[in-house]
């Protein structure tokens, strides 16, 4: 059908994770301008009940947390949905939990300050690359 090509790509589902309560509300209204259903959780834990509660295309997760540590949340994330690619933001950055993160198979990460567009960036290609592997997936019955 005609009318069917001219559909709008579906809105990424981002889970975005960080304890920092007025960066996690800025970054959400940011990206939900730009297309993006955002899902915000202000801890570990409220993270892990809202990736049970409903599938995320993506999950933006802060490595330092007051609750829990994000490679902790990293590892449960993974447990709970092994396919959701995660990018992990710090403003700690070292070499050591980057490696640690992608050990633990984040897709990528930003260290704090990172520009905007890197990050919508990133949101968009994990999304794409999320939905390739998807795509190459035998259907199951």
């Amino acid at each position: 059908m005609a009318s069917e090509k001219h559909q709008p790509p579906p809105r990424i589902r981002l889970l975005l994770v960080d304890d920092e309560v007025g960066f996690t509300d800025v970054m959400a209204k940011r990206l939900g301008r730009r297309g993006i259903d955002v899902t915000a959780a202000y801890s570990g834990a409220e993270a892990i009940q809202a990736l049970r509660g409903r599938e995320y295309d993506v999950a933006v997760l802060d490595l330092k947390m007051e609750d829990m540590d994000g490679i902790e949340v990293l590892r449960i994330f993974k447990k709970l949905d092994p396919d959701m690619p995660v990018i992990m933001l710090t403003g700690h950055g070292s070499e050591t939990s980057a490696s640690e993160g992608r050990h633990y198979g984040a897709y990528d990460y930003l260290t704090k300050p990172y520009e905007f567009d890197d990050l919508l960036g990133k949101i968009r290609e994990a999304a794409r690359c999320a939905e390739k592997k998807k795509g190459d997936l035998p259907q199951r019955d």
